[in-house]
């Protein structure tokens, strides 16, 4: 009989880094809906929307914001593939205000050469930025 998993490995690959860390539970915000992952859980795939998540190690809980992914459940790991991953401590709102103003200048320079990937995602990152701010309680 074979003994289930008492951790998990949460791998989180983003175009910036990549980091993996042992954790005991994961929550993250499927397109179908936020779930939660434990050790053991049973596996699947999905993609994730823009929206909270976070993992715990023993009683210490650390929140994030991720964005255009995906994730791979497996009883003993959690893989997730994503354009942005930022812890909320991570974000800065003054920040998050200059880079809005960028990308909002970038998307005004159409038609001339511009990569609209890249302005989206520094569009996308920084909502996040300020979405992690309000619920720090910083408001904005």
């Amino acid at each position: 009989m074979a003994t289930l998993p008492t951790k998990l490995t949460l791998h989180i690959v983003t175009p910036d880094r990549s980091q993996s860390v042992d954790v005991d539970e994961v929550s993250l915000p499927g397109t179908e809906g936020d779930f939660g992952v434990l050790p053991g859980h049973t596996p699947f795939f999905t993609s994730l929307r823009t929206g909270p998540m976070s993992y715990r190690q023993g009683s210490a809980r650390t929140a994030m914001v991720v964005s255009i992914g995906f994730a791979e459940i497996l009883p003993d790991r959690v893989s997730v593939i994503a354009q942005v991953a930022d812890t909320v401590e991570g974000l800065d709102e003054e920040r998050a205000r200059a880079g809005m103003t960028r990308a909002e200048e970038m998307m005004a320079d159409v038609p001339h050469d511009i990569d609209f990937e890249r302005a989206r995602v520094a569009l996308l990152r920084t909502l996040q930025q300020l979405q992690g701010e309000m619920r720090r309680g910083g408001g904005l």
